[in-house]
């Protein structure tokens, strides 16, 4: 690729691949007021980013498919439609069974920009490149943590939470219109014959136990991810009873050290192996995690949750850049499908574990700390049992 090339794709896919932290971390400061606006329970409240996760989840599982099939563009280009129209929907929803159910279609239409995006990676790169190029992939998106919830909370300084959704509905339009200009990158000798052999990748990808390290792996570590993303925003706010602007801010503070920790995965491509980098992505999380709950026991001031939040949540960035990597490097033109999988994975379990954050009500954080220390173990040992073993002779 050339220089102009890579930076065109590099911020066209950034984006595409940031539709769930935009969906979800520019809406967070509105949650505390949509609970009171809709008259519903903390739990209810955090239902509306399950179901958008759940589409999600679901959404990729249909898209990588149909990419692998009739290439990436076409389908691209029908889910950010549909994702235009569906979050126009939730601008206007008044009752909250309508509100949730376009949550599900913003959600499974929004699949399409993540899923692609890194089948389109995997297209144009490999090897060490395909890492740096995920790592890029991951600073570009890291800036939507950062930006999403500080725009949000900006927004409800003039508006009412509905105005969040009519920015989404204009990122929506942007993206549209990016995919018209996106040229094809799978050509046409090198797609599945029929949409049936696509969908057949599915279970031989799952009997292959190394993908399916991964795929489990991810859908522990983004299972502690997401209670994060559902109970932050309660926790601070309900807790520490700081404002959503204060609450926006924090959490783009983290959302920075994500971006930059973005850039190790590239830096060190070719020098440090992926296998490496994954593993450390996860070890100190779980340490993390740990301390986060003790904290929470004892009742711990606000700066000892943020900065023990930040050396948790800030590798993900490393993990993501690393594990995709490694998965979809054995995949060649199953990209899709395989993207798709590890998508499907690395979000259905955040999805489900998002209304149990607040189970125990809106004005504690024990749930969120204990499912984001039960998601790191249980990705450590994912790591060491089917990952690891794989990587011995190197």
């Amino acid at each position: 690729m050339t220089k102009k090339t890579r930076l065109w794709l590099t911020v066209f896919l950034g984006i595409m691949s940031a539709m769930a932290p935009l969906s979800t971390d520019m809406y967070l400061p509105a949650l505390p007021t949509v609970q009171l606006d809709l008259g519903i329970s903390a739990s209810l409240a955090q239902l509306t980013l399950t179901m958008t996760i759940i589409g999600m989840a679901l959404g990729q599982i249909f898209t990588g498919p149909l990419s692998d099939r009739y290439g990436r563009k076409g389908p691209l280009f029908i889910g950010m439609l549909l994702f235009i129209v569906s979050t126009a929907g939730c601008v206007f929803a008044q009752d909250i069974g309508l509100f949730l159910a376009f949550r599900f279609l913003a959600g499974f239409a929004g699949a399409s920009g993540i899923v692609i995006a890194r089948a389109i990676a995997r297209d144009v790169c490999e090897g060490a490149e395909l890492t740096r190029f995920f790592a890029l992939l991951m600073m570009v998106n890291g800036l939507a943590p950062i930006l999403a919830p500080v725009l949000g909370g900006q927004i409800l300084l003039f508006t009412s939470w509905r105005g969040v959704f009519v920015v989404l509905v204009i990122v929506g339009i942007l993206q549209a219109l990016a995919t018209l200009i996106y040229k094809e990158t799978l050509p046409q000798d090198q797609r599945l014959q029929n949409l049936g052999e696509s969908f057949r990748k599915y279970p031989q990808l799952l009997k292959d136990r190394y993908f399916l390290g991964h795929c489990l792996l991810q859908c522990f570590i983004f299972g502690a991810f997401f209670a994060y993303l559902a109970g932050s925003s309660f926790v601070f706010q309900n807790i520490y009873q700081v404002s959503p602007q204060m609450f926006s801010l924090i959490f783009g503070f983290i959302g920075t050290g994500l971006m930059l920790a973005g850039m190790l995965p590239a830096r060190l491509a070719g020098r440090v192996s992926d296998v490496l980098l994954l593993k450390w992505s996860i070890l100190i999380p779980l340490i993390g995690a740990v301390f986060l709950l003790a904290g929470f026991c004892l009742e711990a001031p606000m700066a000892y949750t943020v900065a023990v939040l930040f050396v948790t949540v800030v590798p993900l960035s490393v993990m993501g850049a690393a594990s995709f990597s490694l998965a979809l490097s054995r995949q060649g033109k199953n990209a899709g499908s395989a993207s798709a999988l590890i998508g499907f994975f690395s979000m259905i379990l955040g999805a489900c574990m998002m209304p149990v954050v607040g189970i125990m009500g809106d004005h504690t954080a024990i749930p969120m700390a204990v499912i984001m220390v039960g998601g790191y173990a249980l990705g450590v040992i994912c790591f060491y049992t089917m990952i690891a073993p794989e990587h011995r002779a190197e």
